[in-house]
């Protein structure tokens, strides 16, 4: 049975079509409240269901926010989408999700698909990148987030700005002192451990890992600790794990005759949580047990991490808050009547929380 029309319903109620549009597509001009019943009446006898860009259109809002995320299967993803999801809920929005793996060809196309959809306001999550392999791509993406702000949108990005944007109107960015508390994190474990350090990073050029080993590396300066070493890898839990595998290797080949491990341990970093989680089962499935054989610590704190064992020293990030933020800067619609936040995005601030898996063993 084909959907009732717009003009079906005028008929029926014995109005314009446009008026029956007035009434059912939020039109600030109203119409007599008679003729606003029977036009209702005439839709519900129908089964009329109202055209979601038609009432955008009236209220030069559609009511949709638009979310790029780089992995929502990733704990760190899907614990800001929660944030995201709860402010919209209290802003009366709806979510419209779109995951890219990190590739900024991708993001420009979500941008593009949101905005074609008109999406009062649109945020990313997602570190940036200044690969070469990328540079391109940055500037079409940046090109098209300018466009979709020079239009009326609102864009919030977590973490650092998509590089090459220039527009300001409707832009805010949601900073991330992952540097900060990288350096806090290492001055903590070098107060705690004389062994090696050894950083597990992602890609040279990917923001987000290259704040973090430079806020880590500063903190062992500052503690009169050598730098550490680091190891590139993929920016994930199979990254971690190959690099876990590399280290255990090491590790065992450091072992004593007689199988007793050497006095200087290692102690890893992992630069995100699921990193961290990757390294460790590769050091478990080489028969390595951690804190004993090797003390590791993660960033980011994600809710995986309840049931990890031993529990992962990390430092945590409010990810859901980080993700109500960016709502809520967005907030200023382009009709202007449901504006929330005037202001730039408040401070992020996180905590170094040491656990189990950094403790010191006889």
């Amino acid at each position: 049975m084909a959907a009732s029309t717009l003009t079906e319903v005028a008929r029926l109620a014995g109005v314009s079509p446009a008026t029956a549009s007035r009434v059912l597509n939020g039109s600030a001009r109203k119409p007599g409240k008679d003729i606003a019943e029977r036009v209702r009446q005439a839709a519900d006898s129908l089964g009329y269901i109202p055209n979601a860009q038609a009432q955008g259109l009236a209220k030069s809002s559609s009511g949709l926010i638009g979310l790029i995320v780089h992995d929502i299967a990733d704990p760190y993803f899907a614990a800001i989408a929660r944030g995201v999801q709860d402010e919209a809920r209290e802003q009366r929005r709806m979510v419209l999700l779109a995951t890219t793996g990190g590739a900024p060809a991708e993001e420009r196309e979500a941008v593009a698909a949101f905005a074609a959809r008109r999406a009062d306001s649109i945020v990313i999550a997602g570190s940036r990148s200044s690969r070469t392999e990328d540079r391109d791509d940055n500037a079409e993406l940046a090109a098209e987030l300018d466009r979709y702000c020079r239009n009326g949108g609102q864009v919030a990005v977590v973490g650092h700005p998509v590089v090459g944007a220039t527009v300001t109107e409707g832009y805010h960015v949601v900073a991330v002192p992952n540097q900060e508390l990288a350096g806090a994190l290492a001055a903590e474990l070098a107060s705690r451990w004389d062994g090696d350090f050894v950083i597990i990073g992602g890609p040279d050029g990917l923001f987000t890992s290259d704040d973090r080993i430079r806020g880590f590396q500063e903190g062992l300066a500052t503690a009169g600790r050598p730098p550490a070493e680091v190891l590139r890898t993929a920016f994930n839990r199979s990254g971690g794990y190959d690099a876990g595998l590399e280290l255990a290797a090491r590790i065992k080949a450091g072992r004593s005759g007689d199988g007793e491990a050497s006095a200087r341990k290692l102690c890893i970093f992992a630069v995100n949580d699921v990193m961290a989680i990757g390294a460790s089962a590769a050091l478990r499935a080489e028969g390595l047990r951690i804190p004993r054989d090797a003390t590791i610590a993660g960033f980011d704190d994600i809710e995986t991490l309840r049931d990890f064992r031993p529990a992962l020293s990390t430092v945590r990030l409010p990810l859901e808050e980080i993700g109500r933020l960016a709502t809520r800067a967005t907030g200023r619609t382009a009709g202007g009547s449901e504006d929330l936040d005037d202001g730039e995005p408040g401070p992020v601030s996180g905590e170094v929380t040491l656990r189990r898996s950094t403790e010191a063993v006889a």
